[in-house]
């Protein structure tokens, strides 16, 4: 019998990527758990929507009854827990909503999955898994040399790296106090396909199409590790199926690059792809802005660990996941378009 997987933030940019994925190559039975927030997009899933093995739960994680109505409908066989807001930007303006999913949110998960794990038949509770997902950011920030390791202290800087900080400690306590069995993983910063456009990548395509100004914080040169997301979701599959319960497993590209260096990759695509009709380069909208407050310098991780183990490695190099993410912001106005005209129009956020 096909196992059911609930995969919480399924409508989300990471979580529709893996909800396409296991319905396409996995026979698993597919729940997806998302209270559709303003980047919770359910065209992120229509390619597989109209499977036999996809289902919708509009729940908050947020309502424990709710919460555990869905275990108790569908008895799944793992969880893979996404829901969160994710911008940080959006955490300085209102750090409020950050607490409340991420960190609250995730305990009525846990609290929920722990009653209903605690419930099953012996080998069933043996094959039980809780995956959860969370963030670099945690971390705080780098100088010029180093990584982050799985055993990298914890010295969050935004209320959002604060707030999934808080979670992963819930996750590893739900695992250390009532056994259930967790495994943890610690990603780089995502980008591909159907991304919410208030990220970087994204956000400097579609405003470079506008004919906008491209907003590149301070001096452009904060460094982030760059992972496409479908490679990040053949790890989080790994993890799911082959990593040791109570293990945390640090997911990155080996992909580092500065702010600046990215945009202007973006902008050489966009002249090669959709060059302008008077020939001008679209760096030339290029324009520095005040920073953001506590911003990170510099993020990098070290995934040694989950390619030895567990025999991960990034599919992509930057190059070409960044070439096959602009190409899809091009071929696909209709998506993004819908999402343009709604809650986000490009506007800044994070400014106090």
């Amino acid at each position: 019998m096909a196992r059911t997987i609930l995969v919480t933030g399924g409508a989300g940019f990471i979580g529709s990527a893996l909800v396409r994925h296991l319905v396409r190559e996995t026979d698993s039975v597919v729940v997806n758990v998302d209270c559709l927030t303003y980047s919770g997009n359910l065209d992120s899933v229509e390619p597989v929507s109209d499977s036999d093995r996809y289902r919708f739960e509009p729940v908050d994680i947020r309502d424990p009854a709710s919460t555990r109505r869905v275990f108790a409908d569908h008895r799944p066989q793992a969880v893979m827990h996404l829901a969160a807001e994710s911008h940080v930007d959006r955490s300085i303006d209102g750090p409020a909503a950050f607490i409340e999913t991420n960190l609250v949110g995730t305990f009525h998960l846990l609290d929920a999955a722990r009653e209903y794990w605690q419930e099953l038949a012996v080998g069933d509770r043996e094959a039980f898994r809780f995956l959860h997902v969370s963030t670099d950011e945690v971390y705080g920030s780098l100088g010029t040399s180093g990584y982050f390791t799985e055993t990298t202290p914890y010295a969050p800087n935004s209320p959002y790296a604060a707030s999934k900080a808080g979670a992963d400690h819930l996750a590893r306590a739900w695992h250390s106090t009532y056994g259930l069995p967790v495994v943890t993983t610690n990603c780089s910063n995502n980008y591909g396909p159907f991304q919410f456009p208030e990220k970087l990548i994204p956000h400097m395509i579609l405003t470079a199409l506008e004919r906008k100004p491209l907003p590149v914080y301070g001096d452009g040169g904060n460094v982030r590790d760059w992972l496409y997301v479908d490679d990040h979701v053949e790890a989080l599959l790994l993890a799911l199926e082959q990593g040791i319960v109570g293990e945390v497993y640090n997911i990155g590209g080996d992909a580092e690059r500065e702010n600046l260096e990215v945009v202007r990759q973006i902008c050489a695509l966009l002249d090669e792809m959709r060059p302008r009709q008077d020939g001008s380069p679209y760096e030339e909208q290029i324009a520095f802005v005040e920073d953001r407050p506590g911003h990170d310098r510099r993020y990098a991780i070290d995934s040694d660990k989950l390619r030895r183990t567990l025999g991960w490695q990034p599919r992509r190099t930057f190059e070409a996941g960044l070439r096959e993410t602009v190409r899809w912001y091009l071929e696909n106005e209709t998506w993004w378009s819908r999402v343009r005209s709604g809650v986000y129009r490009g506007e800044r956020l994070g400014i106090l």
